[in-house]
């Protein structure tokens, strides 16, 4: 079964994820290969323009760790 988050969700989620990286003064390309993305992809998540699998959100949840509360709004 697909799951779907809503472009307003997508952006809350990019929205804490950049300020938690930038509250870390980390670089995005610091974070995408930490988090084994392509650094173009997770730039796209930060804006909220594309809907990202659990599994890269894990990823960018460890690498910046933190919990998942503190990026997801549900």
């Amino acid at each position: 079964m697909a799951y779907y988050f809503t472009s307003k969700i997508r952006r809350a989620i990019g929205k804490r994820i950049k300020k938690i990286r930038k509250g870390r003064k980390l670089k995005q390309i610091e974070v995408a290969v930490d988090a084994g993305l392509n650094p173009s992809y997770y730039g796209k998540i930060e804006r909220g323009l594309v809907n990202p699998s659990l599994e890269k959100l894990y990823g960018i949840i460890r690498a910046l760790h933190i919990k998942s509360s503190e990026i997801l709004p549900f």
